[in-house]
């Protein structure tokens, strides 16, 4: 038997997750279910990050979770507690597949367009960081981290799941086109790993034009990859073209922990009324049953599901309007009493099991993910942000004073969009600005000379923030201002 730590979750998720348990105990799974507490209702007795340390230590001990959809409490200062398990365990890749379900209209099924779309999402750095500072009463500022091994985790994975998957493409969604540097990593590096697999056709589109292409035609893709926050507007894109978030499955997958979950709401309006959809979290219950090995019993199970459609039972958020729907039980006990039923469109194979590889979970330290540095680092300058309510060449003016024998004063930039030396007087100020200081010649400088650079622009202005000018085997490791 295997032990699967079960969280079931806020609103309709104890009764989702109760329907699919009872369709996994009724095939005879060979599971064991621990449940750990995890949840608003947690946050609710004083828990910050949304689990107690009894629910951390067991699925850290058993590596697998298995949970419901979960709210964070607005307005109360804590982080998501999705997010925050997705983190805590570096579970980098989030698989989304989208599928057509017979029995599931959409636009696209009424056309005869089949969509098998698979969304792999980097699941750790982007904005989900969730570091944010405000620099002024007036300017808010996120950083957004890109790394090369955290990209090197998910593209691996992807290419690694679309090989076995037989995908015939995959392609990498971004925005290098504006964000050169950070998504200009993550296409770097997707180029990199493509060239190991060289059967697999790899391209990339730009994230908005993805978006236009997958709205009209859905089945010209495959795989695709993408950074966090595209990857989850463009993954629930996706559920809209199958009949929505009620039919999107999700899998966090991480070396040593993995966390299949529901990615809709908890819908609270309709909870405990025992008519809630649980074909989501199941279908993501198929995901962790094949991660387990249970090849011919995830078979049998999904295919009875897709009987169930096909032959029209559903409950009330989809289906044919002249039927009845059925509640949560009714559709639960539906897809029980259809095993070994094979669906006429796409019937699951029925493979044989794999035995689960076993992973070491006992870790002394935090893993460190590195990449070889190449070129030795140079650092050539740094950026000031800096609050000023002065039109910018009166702050030019006062910083010119301070640039000393080492540093030369390159440009000033209000919002990204350059306002010194030259710029225009239609472009709308805000009340904080990013000056640059190159070296002179672009000879390296110390930390201590940038920080006595700091002492001397201090006396005329707060500094909000500082970023390093740095270079690796002379290339600039830094952007442009808009219009520099």
């Amino acid at each position: 038997m295997t032990k699967i730590a079960v969280a079931k979750g806020d609103g309709i998720g104890p009764e989702i997750m109760d329907a699919v348990l009872s369709i996994f105990n009724a095939a005879h799974l060979p599971l064991e279910y621990e449940t750990v507490e995890m949840g608003k209702w947690v946050f609710d007795k004083g828990f910050s990050n949304g689990m107690t340390p009894e629910a951390q230590a067991t699925i850290e001990r058993l590596g697998i979770l298995f949970k419901g959809p979960m709210e964070t409490p607005k307005g109360k200062g804590v982080k998501s507690v999705n997010v925050t398990a997705r983190k805590t365990w570096n579970t980098y890749a989030n698989k989304r597949t989208f599928q057509t379900l017979h029995g599931v209209d959409t636009v696209f099924s009424k056309a005869g367009i089949p969509i098998d779309i698979t969304i792999v999402r980097e699941n750790i750095e982007d904005t989900y960081g969730g570091i944010e500072h405000m620099l002024t009463h007036d300017v808010a500022l996120s950083r957004r981290f890109i790394t090369r091994p955290g990209s090197m985790q998910v593209i691996k994975y992807a290419f690694e799941m679309a090989k076995k998957k037989g995908a015939r493409r995959i392609t990498c969604g971004h925005k290098a086109n504006i964000m050169k540097i950070t998504d200009g990593l993550f296409l770097e590096v997707f180029y990199e790993v493509a060239k190991e697999y060289p059967d697999l056709k790899a391209d990339d589109v730009i994230v908005d034009d993805l978006c236009m292409k997958m709205v009209s035609r859905p089945d010209l893709f495959d795989v695709v990859v993408l950074t966090n926050l595209q990857g989850d507007i463009v993954s629930d894109l996706c559920a809209g073209l199958v009949g929505g978030l009620g039919f999107a499955p999700s899998a966090n997958i991480g070396d040593h922990i993995c966390i299949f979950e529901a990615v809709h709401g908890t819908a609270p309006d309709i909870a405990g009324k025992n008519i809630a959809n649980p074909t989501a979290l199941l279908l993501s219950g198929f995901g962790m049953l094949r991660h387990l090995g249970l090849m011919e019993k995830a078979a049998m199970i999904e295919n009875a599901l897709l009987y169930t459609l096909e032959s029209g039972i559903h409950t009330g958020d989809f289906g044919t309007r002249g039927t009845t729907a059925v509640n949560t039980t009714e559709f639960a006990n539906a897809i029980i009493s259809n095993f070994g039923k094979l669906p006429v469109h796409n019937p699951r194979p029925m493979l044989e099991d794999k035995p689960a590889t076993p992973t070491a979970f006992k870790l002394e330290k935090n893993p460190l993910i590195m990449s070889k540095e190449l070129e030795n680092e140079v650092i050539v300058g740094v950026d000031l942000f800096i609050e000023s309510f002065e039109q910018p060449k009166d702050v030019a003016e006062k910083l010119l004073k301070h640039t000393g024998d080492l540093f030369k004063l390159v440009t000033i930039s209000n919002r990204g969009t350059q306002v010194w030396p030259k710029g225009s007087i239609f472009t709308n100020l805000v009340n904080q600005y990013r000056c640059r200081f190159e070296s002179i010649e672009e000879m390296p400088v110390t930390q201590v000379d940038i920080l006595e650079l700091y002492k001397r622009v201090m006396t005329d202005f707060k500094i909000c923030s500082t970023e390093l000018l740095n270079m690796w085997g002379g290339k600039k490791a830094y952007s442009l201002a808009q219009g520099q």
